[in-house]
């Protein structure tokens, strides 16, 4: 079986969040996959079955739990797919729905995933001392906390206690500022020791929480999202009533067989 690693919403290499994409070619244990993306030690490893069946299957696996939602990976799976022959849009039958891809000129990729609104609430206990901001606003979506702090360079320089941020009831923390004095609309970081993921370099899921909220705040629909984590990337959203359009360029660094 075929096994990429791809960095997703960047265009230069060894930038952005590397994700791994397996191609299968036949249905495998959930433990076995599982197996996988431990070896392969990035945050997701996304694995695709049936490209000749209608809508194919994907799934992805942190390298301790398989989730629900993945931006990143779902991404590198199209690019890979496309840099393999397919074109137009492409549909995955995934535990977060039917979602689709189609690629722009230039190499951009867009994605149809669900918009997740962060719902106001207090900080849970023990959120604000683990991550050690000041938060001016605290939601929770679906998987995430979301946490508003005031200017972008609150959100670069926190440092949260990974041990005690794991404790925190959420899959994970998105941090968010304006992006007032950089070149994007909003920017952002995102907390994942509960799943094994300490710091996601870019996350493609958060950003469906962002963007509701970023276009409530600021009046528009198509905004660039800047998570400004140390290898940074770029997400484009643009919010499409309960949808919103996720778009962003990857790069594939290797690929290979798997011999097991």
């Amino acid at each position: 079986m075929r096994i990429f690693t791809v960095d997703s919403f960047t265009d230069r290499p060894f930038r952005g969040n590397p994700a791994a994409v397996c191609l299968l070619d036949e249905t495998v244990p959930d433990e076995w996959m599982q197996a996988v993306a431990a070896e392969m030690r990035h945050s997701e490893t996304a694995f695709v079955l049936g490209r000749d069946q209608g809508p194919c299957s994907l799934r992805w696996f942190t390298p301790a739990v398989e989730v629900a939602l993945c931006g990143h990976a779902t991404l590198a799976t199209a690019h890979v797919l496309y840099s393999l022959g397919e074109s137009g849009r492409l549909e995955f039958d995934t535990k977060s729905g039917v979602l689709a891809t189609e690629q722009a000129d230039g190499g951009l990729i867009a994605m149809d995933f669900p918009a997740k609104q962060a719902t106001p609430c207090p900080p849970p206990d023990g959120l604000v001392e683990a991550l050690g901001v000041t938060p001016v606003w605290t939601g929770r979506s679906e998987f995430d906390l979301l946490v508003e702090v005031a200017s972008a360079e609150e959100v670069r320089a926190a440092d949260p206690d990974m041990a005690r941020l794991a404790e925190v009831d959420a899959r994970g923390v998105i941090v968010t500022a304006s992006g007032e004095g950089t070149s994007a609309d909003y920017v952002s970081r995102f907390f994942g020791p509960r799943v094994g993921v300490p710091e996601d370099p870019v996350t493609g899921s958060a950003h469906c929480v962002l963007a509701p909220h970023w276009s409530g705040r600021l009046g528009r629909d198509a905004l660039v999202g800047e998570q400004v984590s140390s290898r940074g990337g770029t997400v484009r959203t643009t919010l499409r009533g309960d949808r919103v359009e996720l778009a962003g360029h990857a790069v594939t660094i290797w690929s290979g067989e798997l011999e097991v």
